[in-house]
């Protein structure tokens, strides 16, 4: 593979619908640890944002993606159901099927790209144009 080179994608599901990297790494870290407070630490996300990528989820399919039970003296707890398991092995098979062909249709442009560590580039002051104003 390229150096450097990584694909990105969200798939969207008509227009209410899309899941992306960041609900995905999510589901993964959910399954790990099994409560979303957990998996929210575990990628560096506020437990806010994870609550509400997870609400969207559920409430985007006709089917959970993850079950939650709540809190008490044994604690709560999240669990993927199948349909989440299915959706996560699903994205992480097309996304290896993506980047593979990405990096063999931009391998030439990525080479191209300037490394920006290394070359400072002296750019001229930009003309402000002249307006009917001033």
């Amino acid at each position: 593979m390229a150096q450097g080179l990584q694909v990105r994608f969200r798939v969207d599901f008509g227009s209410r619908c899309s899941v992306g990297v960041g609900k995905i790494q999510l589901l993964e870290a959910i399954a790990r640890t099994g409560s979303l407070s957990k998996a929210a630490r575990a990628i560096n996300m506020s437990y806010r944002r994870a609550w509400l990528l997870l609400a969207d989820l559920n409430a985007s399919f006709n089917r959970s993606v993850v079950e939650t039970k709540t809190g008490g003296n044994g604690g709560g707890g999240a669990v993927l159901t199948p349909f989440g398991g299915r959706l996560v092995e699903s994205y992480r098979k097309l996304e290896s099927g993506v980047q593979p062909l990405a990096t063999r249709l931009l391998t030439e442009v990525e080479q191209s790209v300037v490394d920006r560590s290394e070359r400072l580039v002296e750019r001229a002051p930009l003309k402000r144009r002249r307006t009917a104003a001033g």
